[in-house]
């Protein structure tokens, strides 16, 4: 019998609520309350379909920030589990039986702050957290260094109800390593939520992940957000989130320009069918790329 787990992604507009660039605290909750509001109404749809597992896009509940160095966001980061947007996903988690992978800005203690996911079990239990491992700091627009320290906990895989799944987080699809560690640990889907802008890296959108896939025989959740975000205005975030197969071939496809709920039925038993037939796993040959971690 197939394992067919139903997913799903969730690409949205961030509610800028003060385009003139207003940073005080109480436009920045309202900014976080609106885009929770949203994504529990989103979160509720997901639940009607039947969706088991769900991922949201990079910091979620936020604007992206790193267009700009301002430490009044600082102020916008919150403990992972004990924050309460964590609290509202373990709730819906419970009330829906569904795994929901929540990105946010998270506080570990003052002035350590970290790019994260939690992971959040059908039950509602809290089964760990992913931490950004890559941190981009490049102009214009993208200054992650001034917000994030980079991740310290690897690259963990968590055993869901439905599946075993990884998380990558945006600037972290450009590095194969990690990918391939997710696969080894036994990750049967990997969820990367993202908040990118149309230009420079838009061409290995569609490349690079189906190519990590393909490389380690498993799913592939993308997610990226739509519009623009002023005051910065640095570019449209266009979409276009999917999953793709074991073989790296692309089965469901999101819009540019659209706020959507994109689902999925992925069969694991794909996973299998792959990698006996390609055997990347079995013919590595790691006692050769020692040279690696030393350049």
């Amino acid at each position: 019998m197939s394992r067919i787990v139903k997913c799903g992604l969730i690409q949205t507009k961030n509610e800028v609520i003060s385009p003139d660039g207003g940073t005080d605290a109480k436009t920045m909750e309202r900014i976080k309350k609106a885009m929770l509001d949203k994504h529990v109404e989103y979160i509720k749809k997901a639940g009607e379909q039947k969706v088991q597992i769900l991922c949201l896009q990079e910091i979620f509940n936020g604007p992206y920030f790193c267009a700009e160095q301002q430490n009044c966001w600082y102020d916008t980061a919150e403990e992972i589990p004990n924050g309460p947007t964590i609290k509202v996903m373990q709730d819906l988690a419970k009330k829906y039986s569904m795994v929901i992978i929540v990105p946010i800005y998270e506080k570990e203690g003052t002035g350590v702050l970290y790019n994260s996911a939690a992971v959040i079990d059908a039950d509602g239990s809290y089964l760990g957290k992913y931490r950004k491992n890559h941190i981009p700091h490049v102009a214009p627009g993208f200054w992650e260094k001034f917000y994030f320290k980079p991740g310290n906990l690897g690259y963990p895989v968590f055993h869901t109800k439905y599946a075993t799944i990884g998380v990558y987080i945006c600037y972290d699809r450009h590095f194969p390593e990690g990918a391939r560690a997710l696969g080894l640990g036994g990750a049967e889907i990997v969820f990367n939520p993202s908040a990118t802008v149309a230009g420079l890296s838009e061409y290995l959108w569609k490349l690079e992940q189906p190519a990590h896939a393909a490389a380690n025989g498993y799913f592939v959740g993308a997610i990226n957000r739509v519009g623009t975000e002023a005051p910065w205005n640095i570019g449209e975030f266009y979409g276009s989130s999917y999953f793709c197969n074991p073989r790296g071939q692309i089965v469901a496809l999101a819009s540019r320009d659209q706020e959507e709920l994109i689902v999925s039925d992925l069969d694991l038993d794909e996973i299998k069918e792959v990698r006996h037939t390609w055997q990347f796993f079995r013919d590595r040959r790691p006692e050769t790329y020692e040279a690696l971690t030393k350049l």
